[in-house]
């Protein structure tokens, strides 16, 4: 998915590039260990002395430092067919239903996602006499789009498109300045990622930007846009204008998850930060209007983790843990920055919701590294955990000495564990697939194992929320096309599929069955989300609609589909053409999408 894998033209839109010649310093700071080893918190405290830095030497003399020692440069998959960037088109723009029409019972709302979409697409690696570094998939500058479904006094409906960036902080730092200023840091050359830290920390507070690009959620009858390593941001539904970051009125001054979850019958918001210092992994709870902070637990994890996920059920918190590591002391011993051990320890951790570290029961499972969750919930003395399990991470990719378009053609393709060839640390570990968990709290016991067979991978899983921690029957995913992603290094998905849960299958009781929504040729989709009937008698947990954008590469055009989720096999009800293309998200990490009503 890495998109550096593939790209095999670099050009810098100015002159000619900068060949890197990096020089191996690392190796003779093994022997400075001891003094390196609190450079991670170092490195960080430099938030504090950033005001200092500054009333002795200006930012502009930073800049040109930097401008000195860095070269940006184009990775050319972020600028190809649709994982292009789309410019903003201003005022919002009416839309016309081509095919079918939208139920008159669907609800009113605005269906809003944000994706990676760089203002600078041209600048993202970035190359210096301390070697390369590069921005991944899942960086770049967030962008909202947004359908409204409304209807008019005479009951029609009126539907309208707007596309606007997320302003975070550091996207207007960069458009005042007109460039790019954030060095990358997550992948590249493990000198180059530290001069970047460094840099990146000295000049603005922070080693990588807040993209606000992941995710978009609703609290308490507000939007929010978030990516793990900042604050949300707040959103006007109205117009998409970015109005502040959301601190909780002052209680969390720490990274915010992706993926937060409310608890059943209380509503309350469960949310989880990870962080390069300590605390690595803290866990907090909201109050349903919002307002307060109720819990906030260090679970003291070690180092830090890119969890991307929690999960909820009536009585627990649920912890992901597994080996997908991040810090500067990976850099001192001359890795990336964020990379996957393969060899490492996973692990669930079953928490009471206002527990504390001592108070979560951990079950060993088998290595993954599973970004999204399905549903959780609770079966007798059972805790039952789905999610899209891998056995790798697309997040960064293979090492930065790999061939990254080999390993990209092989971790996306289904593996062939009877192939003389087959290497498990490289075939099929991004071959993503629904699985389960099942913890039992009275013996410790673990049954794990896939749901679906190995022909597809799938990933994106959505589910009707008000199911969120209960028992559910069903569950919606994106199908990956495995030969276009393995070609291409990005994911992309050409069907959409539901899971049926509990209908026993003869071969294995766990198994669920599966219906597929199948696209044209050439048709990818991406932002499936479930969208429940809001008439009052509505009972049945499938009774609504799956709403997604699909996007016609042989004519380069975008729409939003409408589908029955009670015949999902069928045809759209409704598909709604967009005036532009709506751009694929470069991550295919992320489940980004959310109607509110």
């Amino acid at each position: 998915m890495d998109s550096l894998a593939v790209s095999t033209v670099t050009c810098s839109i100015h002159k000619a590039p900068r060949k890197a010649a990096p020089f191996n310093f690392l190796s003779s700071l093994s022997s400075f260990k001891p003094v390196f080893g609190g450079l991670q918190q170092q490195l960080v405290s430099l938030k504090v002395e950033v005001p200092k830095l500054i009333k002795t030497a200006s930012l502009n003399l930073l800049d040109a430092v930097v401008d000195s020692l860095f070269e940006f440069e184009d990775q050319a998959v972020f600028n190809e067919g649709n994982f292009a960037p789309v410019d903003e088109v201003g005022e919002a723009l009416q839309l016309s239903v081509t095919d079918g029409e939208i139920p008159d019972d669907f609800p009113q709302g605005i269906y809003l996602r944000t994706g990676p979409n760089h203002l600078y697409p041209n600048q993202t690696a970035a190359v210096s006499m301390f070697g390369r570094t590069v921005y991944t998939c899942v960086e770049g500058d967030g962008m909202l789009h947004a359908t409204y479904f409304r209807k008019d006094d005479e009951g029609n409906w009126k539907v309208s498109y707007k596309n606007k960036y997320v302003e975070s902080e550091t996207f207007l730092m960069e458009k005042k300045r007109n460039k790019k200023m954030f060095i990358p840091t997550a992948d590249g050359d493990p000198t180059a990622i530290l001069a970047a830290f460094v840099l990146n920390m000295m000049r603005f507070g922070k080693a990588v930007k807040d993209d606000s690009n992941t995710n978009v959620f609703e609290h308490a009858g507000k939007l929010y846009a978030v990516s793990e390593q900042y604050l949300p941001y707040e959103i006007d539904a109205s117009d998409l204008h970015t109005l502040k970051p959301w601190d909780v009125n002052g209680a969390w001054h720490h990274p915010f998850t992706s993926h937060p979850k409310k608890a059943p019958h209380t509503g309350e918001m469960v949310i989880m930060g990870v962080d390069i210092k300590r605390p690595h992994y803290l866990l907090g709870i909201i109050s349903a209007d919002g307002g307060e902070m109720l819990h906030k637990v260090d679970l003291k994890f070690r180092t830090g983790t890119l969890v991307h996920e929690l999960g909820v059920t009536e009585n627990y918190n649920i912890i992901m843990d597994y080996p997908l590591r991040f810090g500067v002391d990976r850099v001192l011993a001359g890795k990336s920055f964020l990379g996957y051990d393969g060899d490492g320890e996973s692990r669930i951790g079953v928490m009471p919701r206002y527990g504390d570290a001592e108070s979560v029961s951990w079950f060993t499972v088998r290595n993954h590294c599973s970004f999204h969750i399905i549903n959780c919930f609770e079966d007798g003395d059972e805790v039952v955990v789905r999610g899209c399990r891998t056995t790798g991470s697309v997040i960064p990719g293979p090492d930065h000495t790999a061939n990254k378009a080999e390993w990209y053609r092989r971790a996306y393709l289904q593996p062939n564990e009877e192939s003389h060839s087959f290497d498990p640390a490289v075939d099929g570990v991004v071959f993503s697939r629904p699985y389960q968990w099942r913890l039992s709290m009275r013996t410790g016991a673990v049954k794990e194992g896939y749901l679906t067979g190995k022909e597809i991978a799938m990933d994106f899983p959505a589910i009707n929320l008000s199911f969120t921690g209960l028992r559910n029957r069903y569950a919606y995913a994106q199908v990956v096309d495995s030969e276009a992603s393995s070609k291409l290094g990005l994911a992309k998905y050409n069907m959409l599929a539901k899971l049926h849960f509990g209908l026993q299958d003869e071969a294995d009781e766990e198994f669920a069955k599966v219906e597929y929504h199948e696209l044209g040729d050439g048709e990818y989709c991406t932002g499936a989300q479930f969208v429940q009937k809001q008439e009052e008698g509505t009972e049945e947990e499938d009774d609504g609609w799956l709403v997604c954008y699909v996007h016609d590469e042989r004519s380069n055009t975008s729409k939003v589909y409408v589908i029955d989720a009670k015949r999902f096999t069928g045809e759209p009800v409704a598909k709604i053409s967009l005036p532009r293309r709506k751009a694929f998200e470069k991550s295919s990490a992320y489940e980004v999408s959310a109607l509110s009503v």
